[in-house]
């Protein structure tokens, strides 16, 4: 189910890791040589339990952290030749407490900031500013200070910084934390509209309906290695996967595999398939 290296060609291919491992000061070792292939487009979630790796994976993709050994390639170059201001014009990254991002004084400037250090013109600055606050609807609150804001509109406001600078990538790391439903929903809706625009979407994330009803890929992790690289039919319709990476499936999934003696499929990802499920073979019946 772990596809083997090279098996997507490499044009394709906008990051990959090749025997990835990563060792924290003190000797734990996070990651365990690590091959993952990423396409342009993908909307990917990284999961997996406490202490399984996603975040230490997630930050070597934009060089937060350097491998301890193997490589990331990022559009075919290490990871490790190149300046962060490189990799930060390819894959940005959003941190999980948005307050670790905000430090400017309007979240106009918050979101100018990134895009002005990366060397653009002014003109290019204010189309990138502009463009990312209406991504995030920011615009009524763009003159504000960004940590006078709700949790859910300082995440916008540290994605949209993100965005401002215009990479190919956009890795998130639990985006959905401390947001209500209509707040993570709306999120979630700028995501996909980034997404068909192009953008490479990664979210790291232990939530499980929010990955059955967003990503296209899934890759399950457990104590720093991949145990599935697989699309979201493929995880669900194996609960022992998500149990071994201490992952609780979404309740739909869960009422799936009980009611599969009835003929309901095990790969079930949302409740409008499970009812239509339900109506056909209770029609068939």
């Amino acid at each position: 189910m772990i596809p083997s290296a090279n098996t997507i060609p490499q044009e394709e291919k906008i990051i990959s890791t090749r025997n990835l491992k990563f060792t924290y000061e003190g000797g734990v070792q996070a990651l365990h040589g690590l091959n993952l292939d990423i396409r342009y487009g993908d909307y990917l979630a990284i999961v997996g339990g406490n202490g399984s790796g996603k975040t230490t994976l997630a930050k070597t993709l934009n060089g937060l952290l350097r491998p301890t050994s193997g490589t990331v390639f990022v559009k075919g170059r290490s990871a490790s030749e190149q300046k962060v201001a490189e990799l930060a014009k390819i894959v940005g990254y959003a941190f999980q407490n948005p307050d670790h991002q905000l430090f400017c004084s309007s979240v106009e400037d918050e979101v100018r900031f990134g895009p002005e250090n990366l060397g653009y013109s002014d003109s290019e600055v204010r189309e990138k500013v502009e463009r990312a606050i209406e991504a995030m609807r920011l615009g009524d609150v763009r003159k504000l200070p960004p940590l006078s804001l709700r949790l859910g509109q300082r995440r916008r406001v540290s994605i949209a910084s993100i965005i401002a600078m215009d990479p190919q990538v956009l890795i998130l790391d639990e985006p959905t934390t401390g947001l209500d439903a209509g707040e993570s929903q709306d999120l979630l809706d700028r995501l996909k509209v980034l997404n068909a625009e192009g953008k490479t979407i990664i979210l790291i994330t232990h939530d499980m309906r929010v990955v059955a009803e967003n990503a296209r890929r899934v890759i399950v992790m457990s104590n720093g290695r991949m145990i599935l690289d697989s699309d979201c039919r493929g995880v669900f319709s194996d609960l022992a996967i998500l149990g071994e990476s201490s992952l609780e499936p979404p309740p739909v999934s869960k009422l799936a595999h009980r009611l599969a003696k009835y003929g309901i499929p095990q790969d079930v990802v949302s409740a409008e398939e499970l009812v239509f499920q339900l109506m056909r073979s209770g029609g068939g019946g």
